[in-house]
């Protein structure tokens, strides 16, 4: 069947029009303040082989994962599939995310042969476990974070399987909420199955299908000229996930090996730390999203999405490790796997296309949970708070702060104080963006957000789970860390931080308490000293850069009406470059050492050179060439290194974009205690 041009992008719109149609259905008739007002669901359309045909502004982390919750639902269910029939799933095991993304998949029916599966992932605030919120810091095992429903029919023939919808909703907090959202979804599908039979009518469904086969084949052959154009080879990168082991902080290292083959590209985490019972895993669905999310975002942004544009790329997620999760471990940090991925993704791709990435995002999806009972209102209640973090610099300019990042789609990152004070009991005191939370570059990272939420009513309790509380967003080329991600609690003049930062599970909060929480800020790009001076100046009267960076980061002395003076600021930015300590790299065959779980890298250095750069035992350090992204490692003074030197194995030379006999700049990370930085920002 040949199909000309234009009809081809007529029907391959129309299918996203479908789609688009069904993300306004859901906004407005979803009961919940996270979806109907936050937009944290996404809508797609799927071939019955379980491919991604069609999605609009959707996110990424939800839509791109969903082939493997199709293809589970059909292996399982397939054989009996019939018009009316609607399958529910949100097991991460079988393709999920979390526990809380909750899938409705539709099938659509012409005549007898089954040709579409409009499907809607969408957050449901609570689905039972052992939080408000269900996304607990500290689970040890699944069952902690929720009711598990693998692949079931929820609906057969048109008919509910009430059974089964009044088990699920008797474990969930606030039942009422979480059948609107149900329903939702179904309206939304069913729009989609109206659409769909009125495009067939027109058009006929072997064109349309016909349409879909062409479009895909031309999203893979485009990301496959893509992948051509790079040099073949295999780049490395690392980074690390953290956790805290009886107590001690343990990071988990994550390596990656991404072998580009002519046009094909293989993205290998063999090496990973193996799955512990603590929130930091993930799935292997959420782990090849993630590299092919970062794949379309730097090589093919602006074509629309579908499953051609994957073909090329395959990844490996070895069993029973944190980017495999296996039962019964928690799998609630997808979004933290997941941008963990993207970051060794950009890691490894800095050292062959500096042009295209940016500095490292904001490490977590920062999810906040505070809920309980609302003793006024006489009813539970739950609110999901995910304030958004810095986006990474990138040659062009300064990274977003506070904004959606390439994982994220439209999803409405500072959500409404005014929703929020209506549905909770709650009161948001403040939002603001975190002055110098971005990480210093020629072009700076995104800053973070800070928000304190009141507490109105008694019994609260809050919990966090997110990541890079200790290990922030790194630089490229240069380029600085972020501000870490940071929560603690004000009361009555005093301030109480957590013992695991990062990590908390169901602590009290009383009635007018304040839950201040900050999200990370995103890496620089390039030498700070090599900024525009004048655009620190406007960093400076914006509120965004202290005084205080200004001066020791970016080497730019301002007068008393925030004027640049370029004579002291060219001399200070020469003081400070030629005081950056550096050593010569030295092979060593390895630079690791193994942790009760898994292994970090550690940066030897001879008693007197740590002395020189101000550097302790256990400092985390960046260790960068300014040719592609820092490596991160723990400070370990030893004798036996030879004195004026920094051993490195080959990985990290490769990594590195360095050789032997190169000076590699050693630089601490300094670990952010964010009641300090809060109280040291109020004093300003």
């Amino acid at each position: 069947m040949s199909i000309d041009p234009i009809t081809l992008e007529v029907l391959t719109q129309g299918l996203i029009s479908i789609v688009r149609e069904m993300r306004a259905t859901v906004c407005r008739t979803a009961s919940s303040v996270a979806i109907y007002d936050a937009k944290d669901f996404s809508c797609g359309l799927f071939a019955p082989d379980s491919q991604v045909v069609a999605q609009s502004e959707d996110i990424g982390s939800h839509v791109v994962p969903l082939p493997w919750s199709v293809r589970s639902a059909m292996d399982k269910l397939g054989g009996d599939i019939a018009p009316g029939d609607v399958i529910l799933s949100n097991d991460p095991y079988t393709g999920g995310t979390h526990l809380n993304d909750v899938t409705i998949i539709f099938p659509v029916f012409a005549g007898d042969r089954l040709i579409f599966f409009p499907a809607v992932r969408a957050h449901w605030a609570d689905v039972g476990g052992m939080v408000p919120g269900s996304m607990s810091g500290k689970a040890t095992e699944i069952y902690q974070e929720g009711v598990r429903i693998p692949p079931i029919k929820i609906q057969e023939r048109g008919r509910f399987n009430q059974a089964a919808l009044d088990i699920l909703l008797s474990n969930m907090r606030v039942p009422e909420e979480r059948l609107g959202d149900l329903e939702a979804s179904l309206a939304s599908c069913r729009v989609a199955e109206k659409r769909i039979h009125e495009i067939c009518a027109r058009w006929g469904v072997d064109t349309l299908l016909e349409a879909v086969r062409l479009d895909l084949d031309r999203s893979e052959a485009r990301m496959r000229a893509c992948i051509a154009d790079l040099p073949d080879g295999t780049y490395r990168y690392e980074d690390y996930l953290e956790t805290y082991m009886d107590g001690t902080f343990e990071p988990l290292l994550l390596p990656l090996a991404l072998t580009v083959t002519g046009d094909r590209m293989l993205a290998d985490f063999t090496g990973a730390s193996p799955q512990v019972p603590f929130p930091v895993n993930s799935t292997a669905a959420v782990t090849a999203a993630s590299v092919f999310i970062a794949v379309k975002s730097i090589f093919d942004p602006a074509a629309p999405l579908n499953q051609g544009s994957f073909r090329p790329i395959e990844v490996i997620a070895p069993p029973a490790s944190i980017v495999n999760v296996q039962r019964p471990a928690p799998a609630g940090s997808h979004g933290e796997i997941r941008k963990r991925v993207i970051a060794t993704m950009v890691g490894a791709l800095s050292q062959v296309v500096p042009d295209l990435v940016a500095g490292d995002l904001c490490r977590t999806s920062f999810h906040n949970l505070i809920g309980g009972y609302d003793a006024k209102r006489q009813r539970e209640w739950v609110h999901y708070e995910w304030s958004a973090g810095g986006n990474g610099a990138f040659r062009e300019s300064d990274g977003p702060s506070a904004m959606a990042t390439i994982d994220w789609g439209d999803l409405v990152t500072v959500q409404s104080t005014e929703v929020i004070e209506t549905r909770m009991p709650l009161m948001v005191e403040t939002s603001r963006l975190a002055i110098d939370s971005g990480g210093a570059g020629t072009t700076r990272g995104g800053l973070s957000m800070q928000r304190s939420i009141k507490v109105l009513a008694s019994g609260a309790r809050y919990s966090l789970l997110s990541d890079g509380a200790v290990v922030p967003a790194f630089g490229v080329l240069g380029g600085l860390s972020g501000v870490q991600v940071g929560a603690w609690l004000e009361s009555d003049g005093t301030i109480e931080s957590f013992d695991t930062p990062g990590k908390v599970a169901g602590h009290p909060v009383g009635d007018g308490s304040v839950v201040v929480i900050r999200s990370a800020g995103g890496g620089g790009y390039g030498d700070p000293l090599q900024r525009d001076p004048a655009h620190v100046a406007e960093d400076v009267s914006e509120g965004y850069v202290s005084r205080q960076a200004a001066h020791d980061l970016y080497g730019v002395v301002l007068g008393p009406k925030g004027e640049v003076d370029r004579r002291t600021t060219n001399a200070l930015r020469k003081r400070l470059g030629e005081a950056r300590f550096s050593l010569p790299a030295v092979l060593t065959a390895d630079s690791y050492e193994s942790g009760a779980v898994s292994k970090r890298r550690v940066c030897r250095l001879h008693p007197k050179d740590a002395a020189a750069a101000g550097l302790q035992a256990d400092d985390l350090v960046e260790i960068d060439s300014r040719r592609a992204a820092p490596l991160r490692a723990w400070l370990r003074i030893d004798p036996s290194t030879a004195p004026g030197t920094v051993p490195i194995d080959d990985a990290g030379l490769a990594i590195l974009k360095a050789t032997p006999g190169d000076r590699l700049e050693i630089r601490s990370i300094a670990t952010v205690v964010m009641p300090q930085i809060r109280l040291a920002e109020a004093a300003e």
